[in-house]
């Protein structure tokens, strides 16, 4: 256990940001989760932009890196765009 009166501080502060972090790590994770489970085009472009802004504020946050949010953002646009094109076949 931690002896100095700043260690003490500096482990209730990290356990507090760790709570919070996994806090908005999840809540983008379902996010992401419901967008991909989305099978209707004009559900899914609308939700795009809302999952977009939550993932790049992690980012901003420091909670997730740059490139996962790129990938991540790259993919989810690429799923959209195929629900859109098979719906306007269809």
């Amino acid at each position: 256990m931690a002896n100095h009166k700043s260690a003490l501080k500096r482990i209730r502060q990290t356990e507090k940001r760790r709570i919070h972090n996994r806090y908005y790590h999840k809540t983008a994770r379902n996010a992401v989760k419901k967008l991909r489970m989305t099978t209707d085009p004009s559900a899914a472009e609308e939700l795009l932009p809302k999952v977009v802004s939550l993932v790049d504020r992690l980012v901003k946050r420091g909670i997730i890196h740059k490139n996962k949010s790129a990938n991540l953002k790259s993919k989810l646009t690429k799923y959209v765009n195929k629900i859109k094109a098979n719906a306007a076949i269809a």
